[in-house]
C-alpha cells in the first residue's frame, strides 16, 4: 500500500471515500496494527512499571456538568510526574478524564477525539452523547488484551446532552462495561474517598460555582486519603485540571480559577483539616 502511494502520489481509493463513520472501523480495515489494543506485548518478567494516572472525578448540576482530575502520576511508589494533564475534551459538548496506564489512556483519548471527528465530517452532524459513550465502550473493550497483563485505561466521560437538555456522567470498567452515573462519581485510585466525600457534600440543586468547589474537596480528600492522588500544590503552583460542559459548550478553568478555589478550600481547612460537616440528620 505504501508503495503504490509513493509511484502515484495519491491515496488509495479507500482513504478518499470511507465506507464507515467509524474512524476506529476504518483503520481496523487498512491498518490494525496501529489500533492500541492490536499491539503485541513481549513476554512479561515481573511487574509493569509504568507511569499511571490517579483520581478523576464528576459532578452534575442543573446547568452542565464538571469534570476535574489531579495532577499526579504515579509508578509504583514513586511520584511520576507532578504535573500531568488528565482530563480533554472530547470534543465540543464532551471530555474524557483518564486513569490508569498515562501512555495509553492518552493514545486512547487522542484516537476517541480523532473518531468523533471523523464521524462528524462523514456524517455531517455530531454523534448523540448516548452514542459518545457507547464509542468509548468500545475502544476500552478493544484494549483487554492489554488490561489483564496490567496496562489497563478506566476513563470517565462527562457530556452535556443538547437532546435532554443536562448534563450526564458515564463510568467504565477495564471491559468496557458502561454505566451512567447520578449525579456524581469518580475513578482511580482515589475514588473511594472522592466518592465518599460527594456523597455526603452533593445536593442535586448544586450552582455551578458550587460543583466546582465540589470537585475540588473531592480531590482534596482523595490525595489526603491516598497517596497516588495529588492535592493541591501551591509552592509549585500545581492545581486540578477543573472542566465545566454547559449548553455553550466545553470550558477549561484557567490556572488563576483554579487556584482562586483550590486556596479557599485551603483557608477554610487550616481551620476544618477534615473539610466541611454534613448534617447528621
Amino acid at each position: 500500500m505504501e508503495a503504490n502511494t509513493r509511484s502515484t502520489g495519491r491515496l488509495p481509493a479507500a482513504f478518499l471515500t470511507p465506507g464507515s463513520s467509524s474512524f476506529m472501523d476504518f483503520l481496523s480495515d487498512q491498518s490494525p496494527e496501529m489500533l492500541p489494543g492490536n499491539r503485541s506485548l513481549p513476554p512479561l518478567q515481573g511487574a509493569i512499571e509504568a507511569p499511571h494516572g490517579t483520581t478523576i472525578v464528576a459532578a452534575s448540576f442543573p446547568g452542565g456538568v464538571v469534570l476535574a482530575g489531579d495532577r499526579r502520576a504515579t509508578m509504583g511508589n514513586m511520584i511520576a510526574q507532578r504535573d500531568i494533564e488528565k482530563v480533554f475534551p472530547a470534543d465540543e459538548y464532551s471530555a474524557v478524564g483518564i486513569a490508569g496506564t498515562a501512555g495509553l489512556a492518552v493514545e486512547m483519548v487522542k484516537l476517541f477525539q480523532l473518531e468523533l471527528e471523523h464521524f462528524e465530517k462523514v456524517e455531517g452532524a455530531q454523534l448523540s452523547l448516548e452514542g459518545k459513550a457507547n464509542r468509548l465502550s468500545t475502544m476500552i473493550r478493544s484494549n483487554l488484551a492489554m488490561a489483564m497483563q496490567g496496562l489497563a485505561v478506566v476513563p470517565l466521560f462527562a457530556g452535556y446532552d443538547v437532546d435532554r437538555d443536562k448534563g450526564r456522567i458515564f463510568s467504565y470498567d477495564v471491559t468496557g462495561g458502561r454505566s451512567e452515573e447520578n449525579g456524581y462519581a469518580a475513578t482511580g485510585s482515589g475514588s473511594i474517598f472522592a466518592r465518599g466525600s460527594m456523597k455526603k457534600l452533593y445536593r442535586e440543586d448544586l450552582t455551578e460555582e458550587q460543583a466546582l468547589t465540589l470537585v475540588v474537596q473531592a480531590l482534596y480528600d482523595a490525595a489526603d486519603d491516598d497517596s497516588a492522588t495529588g492535592g493541591p500544590d501551591v509552592a509549585r503552583r500545581i492545581y486540578p485540571i477543573v472542566t465545566v460542559i454547559t449548553d455553550e459548550g466545553f470550558r477549561r478553568l484557567t490556572d488563576q480559577e483554579s487556584a482562586d478555589i483550590a486556596r479557599s478550600i485551603l483557608e477554610r481547612r487550616l481551620e476544618q483539616p477534615d473539610g466541611p460537616r454534613a448534617a447528621l440528620l
